[in-house]
């Protein structure tokens, strides 16, 4: 029924010849258009189902139920006109009626076509939900799954819809060209939902490879209609050429997808290749501002982002321990055994140590400080698996215990670490801050001066703190029994006398000095004026301005005056504010952040409170609302668990969105107009 009319009455019957609008949501509305319609199939649908299925069309409603003269936009309060029997009406106005339409009607077997293109699509979402591709690794070979489900749909449907699958062209081997038309239209809804949204903030995630082509993904976060923070994957950015081009080709696309980029009001990317893209968006759109990603942590962002190679070597070094103590718990009870030998005399810090490891401790903020104790006991545990003296293991196991063995009997790897250790413990306080609720993230704010004024003096006095971290490492090393001693790659790459290349000079200049100067640099970037100003705007969560008991800073949240629908009467607004919640309980539970209070009644009353709340949660840098990131994690178990012959962009797209809710009639009359063979049969 979503393109023909819902009265039974209604003498047009083709489909498209009248504007069609879809029954509304909301029960109360929905349930006085089923008392107009005076059809019994309607009444016992959910509104759910009348909105997804049925529509009426133009002819129902008066002219003044319609906000334009050309009737194809409906008054958000329109209800039909009580649609009469024209089986009882003026005989002669019927057959005038029925002229005028038999004059339009389109052949049957053309709606039946669109309907079954319709059934079509439905099953490439289907399959697109599940990430099953639509043709197997050969279309050649048997059945695919598209093709089987084709055939499942027409075995079990009526005459009609079995007489239109018999008669369609539609090869079953030949999906692509509609599973292109699929992710358009996915693709259309998704951005249209933005738009209606307003603010919102671009996400990029880690640099993948499909198809051997790299590709970087990305997110839109907004707050949509209900006040509810959504993470939608927009689709696959293609890397390649400088970095300069690909800035401004990237640019290019984000103006086609037709979003306001006014409306943008930050951005955040986990990739060294997006910051040109980064500045020139900044540049072109100074209200969307840089911010770090949560719930990834702080500490580990801006590792991630040195150039040091000793410092991409613990990290790299890091993701090969969590993969391989994840393999087996007899693993982790090997590292165990090694801590207890290590620490005999101190089983509370063993303890604690070992509960620290069974946790995902490499993604934590501490992960520089637990690698660094418990790296003698790591050795001693995979020399142990390598050796393999009782069999144990598996060739695999034992060489990927090699792999961590060689690595972590670096000088450079060691050096690497304890700089790494000493210089982000500065910041590990901040960063765990920022991952907390609105009173930890708003303390953030005015405790980040603090740290970057502890950074600075390391970095004005780099000499001496680098003569303390250079005794630690070698103090680690030669109880590792460690060579001391420069990378062998730079000596390859830099050939000079012995003896000219001093220890404590190369790290120096080349390790502590960048580490700490690169923190710096990225704090001082990442929480610019603008973002401070709206961490500071978390003053207004009711449980934050209850613990401080203090008026919000006006001249913070003038930074989303963009989102304020009222400004003159900001001041007085933000003073019923502070009454309303300066009254309350000590015991009465407040909202503790953003997404709570948004979630509060009394908020209509505050429209320019509200404003700031949605500008608010579509930062990158604030939690989401579920606590994890739901959204993310689904794409990369998405990118492990696909095999490679299966991963696509757009089966990925089409998985990660199969929610989006819209009119697939719509992605029909796309398709037809693209393949006009396909319309009719």
């Amino acid at each position: 029924m979503q393109n023909r009319c819902a009265v039974p009455s209604c003498a047009s019957q083709r489909p498209n010849s009248r504007p069609l609008f879809r029954f509304p949501l909301d029960p109360d509305r929905s349930e006085k258009w089923v008392s107009r319609c005076q059809n019994p199939d309607v009444l016992s649908r959910a509104p759910e189902h009348l909105y997804k299925y049925y529509r009426i069309c133009a002819d129902h409603f008066e002219p003044s139920a319609f906000n334009d003269t050309e009737e194809s936009v409906l008054k958000s309060d329109a209800v039909p006109t009580l649609a009469e029997d024209t089986t009882k009406g003026d005989e002669s106005e019927k057959k005038g009626r029925n002229t005028v339409e038999g004059d339009v009607q389109a052949p049957a077997e053309e709606s039946q076509h669109r309907e079954y293109l319709k059934s079509l699509f439905e099953i490439l979402l289907l399959l697109g939900g599940q990430n099953i591709p639509p043709n197997g690794p050969s279309e050649g070979c048997g059945s695919t799954n598209f093709q089987a489900l084709m055939e499942y749909q027409k075995s079990c449907a009526d005459g009609v819809r079995q007489k239109s699958c018999e008669s369609s062209k539609e090869s079953p081997t030949q999906s692509a060209p509609m599973v292109e038309a699929l992710e358009k239209w996915v693709h259309h809804q998704l951005l249209e939902e933005v738009k209606q949204s307003g603010a919102f903030s671009i996400i990029t995630d880690d640099v993948v490879e499909l198809s051997g082509e790299r590709c970087v993904p990305v997110f839109l976060r907004f707050v949509d209609r209900r006040d509810v923070q959504q993470d939608r994957f927009a689709g696959f950015w293609s890397l390649g050429g400088s970095e300069e081009r690909l800035a401004t080709e990237l640019l290019s696309e984000l103006e086609e997808w037709g979003l306001d980029m006014k409306q943008c009001r930050a951005q955040a990317h986990s990739s060294r290749n997006m910051q040109t893209l980064a500045g020139q968006l900044l540049e072109r759109y100074p209200q969307a501002f840089l911010t770090p990603r949560s719930p990834p942590n702080l500490n580990l962002s801006l590792a991630g982002g040195m150039a040091p190679a000793g410092v991409q070597l613990v990290l790299s070094t890091l993701r090969k321990m969590e993969a391989f103590f994840s393999q087996s718990p007899l693993l982790q009870v090997e590292l165990d055994n090694a801590i207890s030998i290590y620490f005999p005399e101190k089983e509370e810090a063993a303890q604690e140590l070992k509960e620290a490891c069974r946790s995902n401790w490499t993604g934590q903020n501490e992960a520089f400080e637990v690698a660094a104790q418990i790296l003698e006991p790591l050795l001693l545990c995979v020399d142990s698996i390598h050796d393999n003296e009782e069999m144990r293991w598996s060739d695999e196991v034992a060489n990927a215990a090699l792999d961590i063995s060689k690595a972590i009997t670096s000088f450079e790897f060691v050096m690497a670490l304890v700089v790494l250790k000493n210089t982000l413990a500065l910041t590990r306080a901040f960063g765990a801050n920022l991952r907390g609720q609105a009173a930890d993230r708003h303390f953030a704010a005015s405790s980040l001066e603090a740290v970057l004024h502890s950074l600075k003096e390391v970095s004005d006095n780099i000499d001496v703190y680098h003569e303390f971290w250079t005794d630690e490492a070698i103090n680690l090393a030669t109880a590792m029994e460690i060579p001391i001693k420069v990378p062998r790659a730079f000596l390859r790459k830099h050939p000079s006398a012995p003896g000219a290349v001093r220890l404590e000079s190369h790290y120096r200049d080349r390790l502590s000095a960048p580490v700490v100067q690169h923190v710096i640099r990225e704090l001082t970037r990442l929480f610019g004026e603008q973002h401070l100003g709206a961490l500071k705007c978390l003053s207004l969560v009711p449980l934050v301005m209850a613990q401080q008991r203090g008026a919000p800073e006006p001249q913070s949240v003038l930074s989303f005056h963009q989102d304020l629908p009222n400004a003159g009467v900001l001041p007085e607004e933000l003073h019923c504010w502070q009454v309303k919640w300066s009254k309350q309980a000590d015991g009465d539970a407040l909202p503790p952040d953003v997404h709570q209070a948004l979630r509060l009644a009394d908020l209509r009353f505050f429209p320019n409170v509200r404003g700031i709340f949605r500008a608010l949660a579509v930062l990158p840098s604030s939690s989401p609302e579920d606590g994890s990131d739901v959204a993310y994690r689904r794409l990369q178990g998405l990118l492990e668990n696909t095999p490679d012959p299966f991963k696509s962009k757009s089966l990925i797209f089409l998985s990660m969105n199969c929610d989006v809710v819209g009119d697939l009639d719509e992605a029909v009359e796309a398709y037809s107009k693209a393949h006009p063979d396909s319309e009719r049969p």
